[in-house]
């Protein structure tokens, strides 16, 4: 039986609507998880406390935010290299993506290439209007008009879908929550080595002895945690470009093709900046913690539509 299920065919619009549900679900589990931890600490300190971190998190997050939105696709670029793709030169690039925008209906985004003998691509840009897509020498050069096919049309369903966009809040959300976490902790140190001049029967009044030590123990899980789930929240978004890149070229073939020469590849492996490894069509990072889903199953899947 069960194997009967592994084997039904999927609807690549079904696949679309699932991953896109499970990634809200997991956005909320982050948004959850900063709550409690907030929560854990107006209840330990005095309220001011919780409000004074919670206020200096979401100026710095805001910062952030702004500066890698506005600028995520100058960021991306600078740290690979890349170059402008030529339209004479990489004729067949240019023309592949100006027919899938056309299937799409996604604007033509930049186009450029970045020195790599690996099979790999990214896109990147706060939205459709402002979007570029870059793509490794090696993938101009080792795949065929097909499989290239399949790799762009993955890389515009990330700008179809506002996943930069997405991501970027995932991420400022994960950053306030190690934030929050980090000065809690250490204003805990500071107590410490400093002192109180208050009763100690006073400071244990309340439960408040309780929600500091659930405030400390959220405090050291919660990042570790909440980096898990975007990290799966990020696998989710790959399967979804999986299944929207079918939808672009009704071919999965292509795609399948495509990642089945990836892991084949034996290029030298280029050293990525961690924070644009998630943008990558195949991840740059081979550990438990990747940013993408492992090639086998994406190819299993693809199989199915």
């Amino acid at each position: 039986m069960k194997k009967g299920l592994e084997n039904s065919r999927i609807d690549f619009r079904d696949q679309i609507a699932r991953n896109k549900i499970k990634s809200y679900i997991l956005m909320f589990f982050v948004f959850a998880t900063l709550i409690a931890l907030g929560y854990a600490i107006s209840f330990a300190f005095e309220p001011g406390f919780f409000f004074i971190i919670m206020i200096f998190s979401i100026i710095f997050s805001l910062g952030y935010l702004l500066v890698s939105y506005y600028n995520s696709d100058k960021i991306a670029l600078a740290t690979v290299n890349a170059k402008k793709a030529d339209k004479t030169f990489h004729k067949q690039y240019y023309d592949l993506v100006e027919s899938l925008t056309l299937a799409s209906g996604v604007p033509m985004p930049s186009l450029y290439v970045m020195n790599s003998s690996q099979i790999n691509a990214f896109a990147s840009g706060r939205d459709p209007k402002h979007s570029v897509i870059c793509v490794t020498e090696g993938a101009l050069e080792k795949l065929d008009k097909k499989e290239l096919e399949g790799v762009l049309a993955h890389e515009l369903a990330h700008i179809e879908s506002y996943d930069i966009r997405y991501m970027t809040l995932v991420a400022v959300m994960v950053g306030m929550i190690s934030i929050i976490s980090e000065m809690f902790l250490r204003s805990l140190w500071y107590r410490g080595s400093t002192g109180s001049s208050g009763n100690s029967n006073d400071r244990s009044d309340n439960g408040k002895g309780i929600f500091i030590l659930i405030g400390i123990i959220l405090a050291i899980i919660a990042p570790i945690i909440v980096q898990l789930v975007q990290f799966a929240i990020s696998r989710k978004r790959e399967y979804s470009a999986d299944a929207s890149a079918v939808k672009f070229t009704r071919y999965p073939n292509g795609l399948i093709q495509a990642l089945e020469k990836i892991q084949q590849d034996d290029a030298p492996t280029k050293k990525v900046n961690k924070a644009i490894a998630p943008l990558f069509f195949a991840s740059p990072l081979r550990n438990l913690t990747s940013t993408h889903p492992p090639i086998a199953e994406r190819i299993k899947v693809l199989q199915r539509m």
